[in-house]
């Protein structure tokens, strides 16, 4: 299919030249490559043998200008002849977007003239591809040959469906550049059939007139007589509402404090019961015997934990304390401070004693 590139206004179609093996496929291309201007024709690749028999495929392409503002470009293949490259034929021939059929003139080439006919059909089969919609031409090859069958009977055995067809003789150049604008003008006709199809297909049908929205239907208001002649709703009478719950009869019962009594076990201890008559304490030699009350107190001082300090009181801890000769006890700075003032006294005084002595 032909390729259309929007952002650049590129247009690159790939057209194929197949045939049976020397039939003039390769020279075709060299032809065209020699006589199309530098500025408009790629370099020319082409692999093959020393019996400039082709290995692989040929490759040319050429631009021819400016169609509807887009710069076109085609590209130019060759398929291998032999039999035995089918699978770089099939390769080759994938996205072809149109074909050149070139045939050998001669009578011994017959046969293999038809055999790379059908299996140029086979694998256009094998690719889904129809021949009647595939652009192609035949190019009859080697005309001036000696050997050459009448045009008629090519036409018979060759084109059954009546392509177009063109006599040619590619070494001397005749009736190549007929083929090659042939194939170009049937590929870009069929292009542009394709995208005006597409176009008209991608539009969106007409808008379909939608169902007319049934207007609400007016209700007429009754006159005002016929609504206040109306008797008024009356509601249905409430039923008595009777006590239900404590009377005041209730509250002769136990006081509330009486009712609400601490659970053992959950809020306070139960009170130890206190031990029969005839009870007498175990005494062991060694063991001082403690009371129960003794016991539960001394309990509770190890359970017991101890005020948190302050962070002031934290600070003072942390401090240490001097005694100097049972001076007040004075901390690191306040110490220094009064070692100071107490040179300053000193110093004082001695100036003053010598004033006087002067």
């Amino acid at each position: 299919m032909v390729s259309i590139n929007y952002a650049f206004k590129e247009i690159s179609c790939k057209i194929v030249y197949y045939g049976p093996g020397l039939s003039g496929k390769t020279t075709n291309l060299q032809y065209v490559h020699k006589k199309v201007p530098q500025p408009t024709k790629g370099e020319l690749i082409s692999l093959a043998t020393d019996a400039d028999r082709t290995l692989y495929f040929d490759f040319l392409p050429i631009n021819i200008g400016s169609v509807a503002g887009f710069t076109t470009k085609f590209q130019l293949y060759t398929v291998p002849g032999q039999v035995y490259y089918n699978a770089t034929r099939k390769l080759v021939l994938r996205g072809a977007d149109g074909l050149v059929f070139v045939a050998d003139s001669q009578e011994s080439k017959m046969e293999e003239n038809q055999e790379s006919l059908k299996n140029l059909l086979d694998n256009l089969q094998e690719y889904g591809y129809n021949l009647n919609e595939v652009p192609m031409v035949i190019q009859y090859n080697k005309r001036d040959l000696p050997g050459a069958l009448p045009l008629d009977v090519l036409e018979k055995a060759l084109n059954p469906n009546g392509l177009l067809s063109f006599e040619a003789v590619a070494v001397k150049g005749d009736g190549v550049f007929d083929t090659l604008k042939c194939i170009i003008k049937i590929v870009l006709e069929n292009a542009r059939a394709k995208s005006e199809t597409g176009s008209k297909s991608a539009e969106p049908p007409p808008p379909q007139p939608a169902n007319p929205v049934p207007l609400p239907i007016r209700q007429e208001m009754p006159e005002r007589a016929e609504y206040e002649e109306r008797p008024a709703a009356v509601s249905p009478p409430r039923p008595k509402m009777e006590t239900v719950g404590v009377t005041r009869q209730d509250w002769s019962g136990p006081s509330a404090g009486e009712q609400f009594r601490p659970v053992p076990g959950l809020s306070k201890p139960a009170p130890a019961a206190e031990p029969p008559a005839d009870h007498r304490p175990v005494v062991m030699p060694g063991v001082r015997q403690t009371s129960g009350a003794e016991a539960e107190q001394r309990a509770r001082k190890s359970i017991e934990r101890p005020k948190p300090l302050s962070s002031v009181e934290r600070l003072e801890a942390a401090r240490p304390e001097f005694n100097l000769k049972n001076r007040p006890v004075l901390r690191p700075n306040e110490l220094a401070r009064g070692r100071k003032e107490e040179a300053k006294k000193k110093n004082f005084f001695s100036r003053l004693f010598g004033i006087f002595k002067k």
